[in-house]
């Protein structure tokens, strides 16, 4: 399987899932609903909205023209190598997050042995079979397991902190990537519209605020009012009525209340000034700057932690969880790790 026809089946396979999420005649469609609609049980937090969201920003990207814009930046894709066997190991934090690590071991014509997360088993293992019923030829080239993986070449393993020590002992001694817990976070000049406002609630709200990619954290300018943003993200106001984040929501704000800490109530997120920028869910950190060096400072501190920044000189407001096929996960180019790994002859 040549490089062109891996491109020809993904395509395809975006195509199917366009045609599902819009409603369009599909074989698979019914099934996917249904996948859809039960997700919630084994995950309370996968939504069946959240669950198409992360669908969506999937099935847009893998367009034909997508697909050759990102292979086009890697000249030796299209060089005949010898598979190598990739393990992965996904986390379960928002549906599909694994998605990308499982893509970009296919583009390259490398072989998959996934370990997905217990939170997050059948979205990914449903994309594989349609994939595999596009071209057959991927049945040999994709691997599910609920062991510990062994056997593979290289390794790509995302976690949190404490998962990623784990995974270090473990697998520190093979080629590999592995992500620890990161965060977003949005820079505000003072001057923006309502509209792009409303748009940063998406990149806060979605997915309950659970992703790497997810606002966690805001830069204000110095006397910047914050409740002024609360009447700009009303439509999000219902997502404390799930179970799971108003748990979150009370509990955060009882220990501030306890501690007599000083924070801002919307009624359905807390805002809260903190130099961190790891927020728990339900709660928005924010920090005051007095310059644009102020700035660059603050983002240079926590360079190392941070996935995404969201604003007008960066990511576009609202556009935070729909990444690109080129934008990968703490910066690390997940294609050119592969391609090395094959050309550096590791096997």
């Amino acid at each position: 399987m040549n490089l062109q026809e891996r491109i020809k089946s993904l395509s395809s396979l975006g195509e199917i899932l366009r045609n599902c999420l819009d409603d369009k005649s599909c074989p698979r469609c019914e099934e996917l609903d249904n996948l859809i609609s039960i997700q919630h049980r084994t995950n309370p937090w996968f939504t069946s909205e959240n669950v198409r969201m992360a669908l969506r920003a999937i099935a847009e990207e893998l367009t034909e023209e997508n697909l050759i814009r990102w292979t086009n930046q890697y000249p030796d894709l299209k060089r005949e190598i010898r598979p190598l066997k990739a393990g992965i190991i996904m986390a379960g934090n928002i549906p599909l997050v694994g998605f990308h690590d499982f893509l970009s071991v296919l583009i390259t014509g490398n072989n998959l042995i996934a370990k997905a997360s217990s939170k997050d088993n059948e979205l990914i293992r449903f994309i594989s079979d349609i994939l595999c019923s596009i071209n057959p030829s991927f049945n040999e080239k994709i691997k599910f397991t609920e062991n510990t993986l062994e056997n593979f070449d290289v390794i790509i393993a995302t976690g949190s902190d404490n998962s990623s020590r784990y995974f270090e002992y473990y697998f520190g001694k093979y080629p590999n990537i592995i992500r620890k817990n990161r965060n977003s976070i949005a820079i505000l000049k003072g001057d923006e519209s309502d509209e792009e406002i409303e748009k940063l609630g998406i990149d806060i709200f979605s997915y309950f605020g659970l992703g790497c990619r997810n606002v966690s954290k805001l830069l204000l300018p110095e006397g910047y009012d914050i409740e002024s943003l609360y009447p700009h993200w009303k439509r999000f106001s219902n997502i404390v009525s799930h179970t799971k984040y108003a748990n979150n929501y009370d509990f955060n704000k009882a220990v501030y209340i306890v501690n007599k800490e000083s924070f801002s109530d919307s009624g359905f997120i807390l805002l809260k000034e903190e130099k961190k920028i790891s927020s728990p869910v339900s709660v928005l950190y924010f920090s005051f700057y007095e310059s644009q060096y102020a700035v660059e400072k603050e983002t240079e501190l926590h360079r190392e932690k941070i996935q995404c920044i969201v604003g007008r000189d960066h990511i576009p407001f609202g556009q935070a969880q729909s990444p690109h096929l080129w934008d990968y996960a703490d910066g690390i180019d997940t294609i050119d790790f592969l391609l090395k790994k094959n050309i550096a002859g590791i096997l």
